[in-house]
């Protein structure tokens, strides 16, 4: 029988992995133990939970303290796997969920938006008691009953956010409560070294992926962006994808004129806050690997991929009336949006360096044929925030009869350029009648 994919297995070798699962055929070697951002293996006979032969079925894998992974509030770290015997083929999903910079933001301060799991990782994180995590997207839902994808079929590696930083720091920090009443947080920007620590794991216990997809929403967008040269490097797949969901990097010089640049103050704060520079940092670690990175400008990492990797297949997507990043992003950085004078007010000024921003983000990739985009307006969910949270269908471009999975499809079976789409009207939108499976949803995500 004809494999239907690369990295697809044979009818009689599934059945045989259903007896015998396939074991790691790449294993982290001693060089790769060495380095500013080392590959550290949990040590041997530690218990990570994980069962080789438990397929179709979310498990807890449990990493050592000796692999550096830690959360924000120094707990134990872990992430989660769902495998299958039919393929190698594997999607990596970053889990979303705001950032954090100061003493209100990484406590979960009320009235502060901040990080999510400020308090570690639960062993139950993806069984439906929580349905914030299990229901949060159709990549990570296997039969999901509207949207189809086919890395529905792959193992699936759900990597949780815990760290505050976008997954993308190296930083212990010690945040002071201005009110004097508590005592200083000490909190561990640890996303680069927890998702090494991951992709560690998979290299000594998962088959060579012969496709790997790189994906997640809003700060999980960002670390499916930060983080897929190591992932693409480490894993090394023959195909490479990525679909960032509303996790841009805007271009924004360090130090630029905020009126030009909007995210230019909030890409300052968290060079310093998350310890991105640095001999050893996290963005050398990326210059010296990835040509074209500039270290003064995160945005250039766009072009930088794309050219890096001409044979992969990337895509961004968001909504052009989002009001979740755009607030994480402008809200505490420009005087005249933190002073509002009413909500109406704080939108438009939202909405307006968003529009900026994304316009010069469309003209970047406008010029990149594998680094498509996808960029509906509105959805009444979540803020217009995250296009690819719930189903597919409704984050539509209906101007030009196409939906998200459309786009996704693109990016992972098309051919010649990817897909570039941007919707010009949100009346459309504005237009739909009630959802009640949004409403239903609102207080959820």
């Amino acid at each position: 029988m004809a494999q239907a994919e690369i990295g697809d297995y044979g009818t009689f070798k599934t059945l045989r992995n259903l007896i015998s699962p396939p074991s790691a055929d790449h294993p982290v070697t001693p060089a790769d133990r060495q380095g500013d951002y080392p590959l550290i293996s949990n040590p041997d006979g530690f218990e990570d939970g994980f069962k080789p032969g438990k397929y179709r079925a979310w498990q807890t894998v449990q990493l050592a303290p000796e692999t550096g992974a830690v959360c924000g509030n120094g707990s134990e770290y872990k992430f989660f796997v769902n495998r299958v015997p039919n393929t190698t083929n594997t999607m990596v999903y970053f889990q979303g969920g705001g950032a954090c910079w100061d003493y209100p933001s990484c406590t979960g301060q009320t009235g502060i938006r901040g990080a999510a799991n400020p308090n570690g990782i639960p062993d139950d994180y993806m069984t439906l008691a929580n349905p914030s995590s299990t229901l949060m997207s159709p990549f990570i839902v296997r039969l999901h009953p509207w949207s189809r994808v086919k890395t529905q079929n792959w193992n699936m590696v759900f990597v949780p956010y815990c760290t505050g930083d976008i997954f993308s720091g190296d930083k212990v920090a010690v945040y002071e409560d201005e009110t004097g009443e508590n005592e200083p947080l000490v909190w561990h920007h640890n996303g680069i070294r927890n998702t090494r620590a991951v992709v560690a794991w998979l290299r000594d216990n998962m088959p060579q992926p012969g496709q790997m997809l790189s994906t997640g929403c809003s700060a999980g967008g960002v670390g499916s962006f930060t983080n897929y040269y190591p992932l693409r490097n480490d894993l090394a797949p023959k195909r490479g994808y990525l679909i960032n969901d509303s996790g841009p990097i805007f271009d924004a010089p360090r130090d630029g004129d905020a009126s030009e640049y909007p995210s230019a103050p909030l890409h300052t704060k968290i060079h310093d806050a998350w310890g991105l520079d640095g001999a050893n940092g996290p963005l050398e670690y990326l210059d010296e690997h990835v040509p074209g990175v500039e270290l003064d400008n995160l945005g250039s990492l766009y072009a930088a991929l794309a050219t890096h990797f001409p044979g992969d297949r990337m895509g961004h997507t968001h909504f052009w009336k989002d009001l979740n990043y755009s607030a994480y992003s402008y809200e505490r950085f420009h005087e005249d949006t933190a002073n509002a004078p009413d909500q109406e007010t704080l939108e438009a000024q939202l909405h307006q360096r968003w529009e900026k921003d994304t316009t010069r983000l469309t003209q970047t990739l406008s010029g990149l044929d594998n680094f498509g985009y996808y960029l509906p307006q509105f959805r009444d969910i979540n803020e217009s925030h995250c296009t690819s949270i719930i189903e597919f269908a409704n984050a539509d471009i209906q101007e030009q009869g196409l939906d998200l999975e459309d786009f996704i499809n693109n990016v992972l079976n098309g051919s010649g350029s990817v897909m570039q789409a941007s919707e010009s009207s949100p009346e459309a939108d504005y237009n739909k009648p009630f959802n009640p499976l949004y409403w239903a949803l609102g207080g959820v995500l």
